[in-house]
């Protein structure tokens, strides 16, 4: 890891589409070589990284044109509605500062001089830099397949690849799924045709009957493997991809209605174990995919991601979305677990990510747990067909601790989409959009029935162990609270539903209560904050005592406990309210 110091916000590091404040309070202003440093920024779903340029007074500037390109100073961001700029009211600071010698501080990190050439590491214990071999990435693309066809790759190792981009003015001015906007000027496009994707280990471009299979990849600079430009009938399976700085698997391209020879079809990405990819450029996901027409993506295994782990379709509420060459796509039986890490500080997403209309696309057999799980906000979502995903099926999919919706169809313009026959621990709003609809699912759960566990258990490369719901206590309780804030009643806090919040009046003593009706032997209580992290600085008052929580609760917050008590109040140590969507009491 490169030397990093810590955040920064936005109060002090105050950034304009020209640069950015906080130089003296930083001591950037003091730094030997601030112009080798990086500041990385992330807002909602993106994260920019851009080079120092030059320091006066209290103000920096950065490299061009990565500062533009990540600002409000070009049109060419994205869609005219977005807000997530790093000059943007949703900006919030600095995540961090990295890659100066003052900075050095932590055993593993190291900092890159440019002027003289020279790394300095700060060695782990135990570590003997005298006996140390040390790797440095030259090679962007280790295997490039061009046009060929017919052509079997097994059993190959690809390890320390570079990406050359970031570390030039380009930087990394992230749009969304780790596809960056590069150049000084470009064509205005809000539906993201000329977003760059980043450079892979391995290339497969314009080729048919290709299989990568078997293979390793692992510590690279950028992503693991691209399939695009027209790649046909070809295949990436049983091969395992970790520690890399940017996504995994990318396939096919941003160009909605593109001539024959170049539209991406009936590719398969299968059997595939995806785990600590993102770990750089944290917007980037597990498998993208971009207008793809059957597209497989099946029985992989992707765990520990900061963001989204399966994205498939491109376009958000553009009108190239509607009708483009996106159809009968298929995501079945994968395993998704620890998902849009809440660490990483990247929002609105989902374990599985759809965009576009998508006519015959299933979303089936996944098992999906903890996507969001301990959020800060309520954004995470285990499936997500954002804007115009149309056109979708969700079936059979068993989806648990999610920091949001299991499913979500927020958009009026998504239409015709079917969520049916899947199982969750939480419900979630009808969807949204013309002729959607849900059916048949099994909602609220707190044990998953045998033939959920049996589909859960086969889902991913190996399929593999189940996270068992835990029995609440609190579902047949009775709450009350101290005042109610319009229809914002205590039960919402018991309905099994996190899209919904129970709330008091603001006041001095506000609490909230459950009555499990006779004392129980409780082990640990689940409290999900509501929608707008209202509560904060509260006890946790059961017969036995009391456990105080500092700051925001989380979505949950768990306080473990060992209690036998009737009743389990929170109670707010101040004058604010207490707002919950969701407790539980564990037995």
């Amino acid at each position: 890891m490169r030397a990093r110091g810590e955040a920064c916000a936005a109060s002090t590091c105050d950034a304009t589409s020209t640069g950015m404040t906080g130089a003296t309070a930083t001591g950037i202003d003091r730094w030997q070589r601030p112009t080798d440093a990086e500041a990385v920024i992330r807002v909602r779903w993106r994260n920019y990284h851009c080079r120092i340029a030059g320091v006066s007074g209290d103000t920096m500037t950065f490299v061009q044109p990565c500062w533009t390109n990540s600002a409000s100073g070009t049109d060419r961001t994205g869609p005219a509605w977005d807000s997530t700029a790093v000059d943007s009211t949703r900006y919030s600071g600095v995540a961090f500062f990295e890659n100066a010698p003052e900075l050095l501080d932590q055993p593993g990190e190291f900092v890159w001089d440019s002027k003289g050439r020279t790394v300095t590491y700060l060695p782990r214990e135990g570590e003997n830099m005298r006996r140390a071999q040390t790797v440095t990435p030259h090679t962007e693309q280790l295997l490039v397949v061009d046009g060929a066809h017919d052509v079997t790759v097994s059993g190959i190792g690809f390890a320390y690849a570079a990406y050359r981009q970031p570390g030039t003015d380009e930087g990394y001015a992230g749009m969304q799924a780790g596809l960056t906007l590069t150049g000084a000027t470009g064509p205005v496009d809000h539906a993201g045709r000329y977003y760059t994707k980043p450079s892979a280990a391995v290339t497969v471009r314009g080729a048919q009957h290709v299989n990568i299979d078997s293979s390793r990849f692992s510590h690279l600079g950028g992503a693991g493997a691209i399939l695009e430009a027209g790649t046909k009938d070809s295949a990436l399976t049983h091969s395992a991809f970790t520690d890399l700085s940017s996504g995994a698997v990318l396939v096919g391209d941003t160009e909605p209605m593109p001539e024959k020879s170049l539209a991406g079809e009936r590719n398969t990405v299968a059997y595939n174990t995806i785990t600590r990819s993102g770990v750089e450029y944290t917007d980037s996901v597990g498998i993208w995919a971009g207008y793809e027409a059957g597209l497989t993506v099946d029985h992989n295994s992707l765990d520990h991601l900061p963001y989204s782990a399966i994205s498939v379709g491109w376009g958000w509420n553009q009108p190239e979305a509607q009708k483009s060459v996106l159809r009968d796509n298929r995501v079945t039986a994968n395993r998704i677990t620890d998902v849009m890490e809440v660490a990483q500080q990247q929002h609105d997403g989902g374990a599985i990510y759809t965009q576009g209309a998508q006519p015959g696309t299933v979303l089936s057999g996944n098992y999906i747990n903890r996507s969001a799980y301990n959020n800060t906000e309520r954004d995470g979502n285990g499936i997500y067909l954002d804007e115009q995903s149309s056109h979708i099926t969700v079936e059979h999919n068993v989806i648990t601790r999610i920091g949001y919706k299991w499913v979500s169809n927020w958009a009026d313009y998504g239409i015709q989409n079917t969520a049916r026959a899947n199982w969750t621990d939480t419900a979630a709003p009808a969807l949204g959009g013309a002729g959607s609809v849900m059916t048949d699912n099994v909602t609220g759960l707190d044990r998953l029935p045998a033939e959920a566990l049996a589909v859960a258990a086969r889902a991913g490369a190996r399929g593999g162990p189940v996270e068992q719901l835990r029995t609440d206590l609190a579902r047949t309780g009775t709450a009350t609270q101290s005042s109610t804030e319009t229809t914002a009643t205590a039960a919402l806090a018991l309905d099994a539903d996190t899209s919904t919040d129970s709330r008091t009046l603001s006041g001095a003593g506000a609490w909230w209560q459950v009555d499990l009706g006779a004392v129980r032997h409780i082990r640990q209580v689940e409290i999900w904050n509501d929608a707008s992290s209202t509560t904060a600085d509260f006890d946790v008052v059961t017969d036995d005592g009391t456990v105080h929580i500092s700051g925001k609760a989380l979505r949950p917050t768990l306080v473990n406990l060992d209690s036998r008590t009737r009743t389990v109040r929170i109670f707010a140590s101040g004058t604010g309210r207490v707002a919950l969507a969701q407790v539980l009491v564990h037995p």
